[in-house]
């Protein structure tokens, strides 16, 4: 397919809105909190995603939700979870932990161990509202994700999603929202293909060496050839089905890359 029908509008990290709160160090990628920007509110049904680290024995303590989908991708570190349908876990890299918060829920989520967290938090609009709350957990490892792109949340009714707490395959969203997910080797490429005519894609170049607000830096990725590294992202609008995405890995180093194809 011809590159030309691909569009691709870079949103780099610097970019983003960013917060130093000292035991919180985030980037919001959409308006969230204190960060405000008409021009970023949501794209399709995704509404936040946050690039957090959070200091050892600190984190968010109980507060709500409601009518949102959230799901936690954890990089480094280790996140302890509690939620009033009595959910606790201690998630580790390589886990995704996703909660329908539907007519409401409670949680937290805090810092385990004495070692920085890293993790990126992500909320989708459901198709439908009132829907009762659930919990899902999911663990990918490091060679399912190499050189692949990795199907790790897909929408409900998909094929081979399983609704288990801990099943395998993606974790079961109630959004129209699928998730990839790779680990790009050096000199390695992968190849999404736009699902329909007038596709919409959220890419998301992982920050995995460490907090930087400034520029950014580390590994680097071309898509379609346009560069982005660590921290930065991109809107893809892929014209015709089938339309191809490439991500190159054209850097020193391992690039950790989250492909959203969204409605």
């Amino acid at each position: 397919m011809s590159s030309s029908s691909v569009k691709i509008v870079p949103r780099y990290s610097h970019e983003r809105g960013h917060s130093d709160h000292g035991w919180l160090k985030t980037f919001h990628t959409w308006s969230f909190a204190g960060y405000q920007n008409r021009q970023f509110m949501n794209f399709g049904s995704l509404r936040v995603m946050n690039e957090d680290r959070v200091t050892p024995r600190e984190g968010f303590g109980t507060h709500s939700h409601r009518e949102f989908e959230i799901f936690s991708y954890v990089v480094s570190g280790e996140l302890e979870h509690r939620d009033s349908m009595g959910n606790v876990e201690v998630m580790k890299r390589g886990d995704i932990q996703l909660t329908s918060a539907g007519t409401g829920i409670s949680h937290s989520e805090k810092t385990h161990g004495n070692r920085e967290v890293h993790f990126l938090q992500i909320w989708t609009v459901p198709s439908q509202s009132r829907l009762t709350p659930k919990y899902f957990t999911r663990h990918f490892t490091e060679e399912e994700k190499r050189d692949t792109l990795l199907r790790v949340v897909a929408p409900v009714a998909s094929e081979g999603v399983s609704l288990e707490r801990e099943g395998k395959g993606p974790a079961p969203v109630q959004s129209p929202v699928s998730l990839y997910a790779t680990i790009l080797s050096k000199g390695k490429s992968v190849t999404h293909r736009a699902p329909k005519k007038d596709a919409k894609v959220y890419v998301h170049v992982i920050q995995t060496s460490g907090y930087n607000p400034s520029a950014s830096s580390g590994a680097t990725i071309e898509l379609n050839g346009t560069q982005l590294r660590e921290g930065d992202g991109a809107f893809v609008f892929a014209a015709n089905e089938g339309d191809e995405i490439v991500l190159d890995n054209v850097g020193a180093k391992d690039a950790e890359v989250l492909l959203f194809d969204v409605e």
